[in-house]
C-alpha cells in the first residue's frame, strides 16, 4: 500500500490552494469594481476572466464571493463603518476595504467556511496585498464581527 501523498497540492491542500487563488481573484475583481464604480459588474467580470485563465472551481468560488459582496455591499459597508472606529470607509485603502468586504461576506453568508478560516484567509490575502499595519486592523475588525454577529 502506498503512503499517503503529503505534498502541498495533494487532495485537501489543492482545494485550499484553489480557494486561496479564488479569493485573490475575487479581491482583484472587487478592487477593479470599486475603482471603476460600475453599476453592472457583469462586463468587468467577463473581461477579467478573458484576461486570466483559471480552473472552473476557482472561477466559480471567486464569482460567488464577488457577487455575494456586491449583493450585500450596503449591509457590509454599514458593518465596516460600525466596527471601524475612527475610520471612514471612503478613506480606507481600496485593498483593505475590499479584503474586509470579502471577509465579512464569508463570515456572515459563506456556507462552508468556518469563521476562523474566513478570518485567516482574509489575513493571508492582506499580508500579500497590503501592509502589516492594515493586516492588524483587518484582523481586529473581522474578529469583532465574528464575536458579535456569528452564531
Amino acid at each position: 500500500m502506498a503512503a499517503p501523498d503529503r505534498r502541498r497540492g495533494a487532495a485537501r491542500g489543492n482545494d485550499v490552494g484553489r480557494r486561496r487563488q479564488a479569493r485573490e481573484c475575487a479581491l482583484q475583481l472587487l478592487y477593479e469594481l470599486d475603482v471603476r464604480g460600475d453599476a453592472d459588474p457583469g462586463p468587468v467580470i467577463d473581461a477579467f476572466w478573458k484576461r486570466l485563465q483559471a480552473p472552473d472551481e476557482v472561477r466559480r468560488f471567486a464569482d460567488t464571493l464577488v457577487r455575494g459582496v456586491q449583493a450585500n455591499q450596503p449591509k457590509i459597508d454599514e458593518l465596516i463603518a460600525r466596527f471601524a472606529e475612527h475610520w471612514e470607509l471612503d478613506r480606507m485603502a481600496v485593498v483593505d476595504r475590499n479584503v474586509l468586504r470579502a471577509g465579512i461576506w464569508e463570515l456572515l453568508w459563506g456556507v462552508d467556511v468556518p469563521p476562523k478560516v474566513a478570518i485567516n484567509e482574509a489575513l493571508e490575502i492582506a499580508r500579500r496585498f497590503s501592509t502589516e499595519e492594515s493586516t492588524r486592523f483587518i484582523n481586529g475588525l473581522l474578529d469583532r464581527v465574528r464575536r458579535e454577529l456569528c452564531p
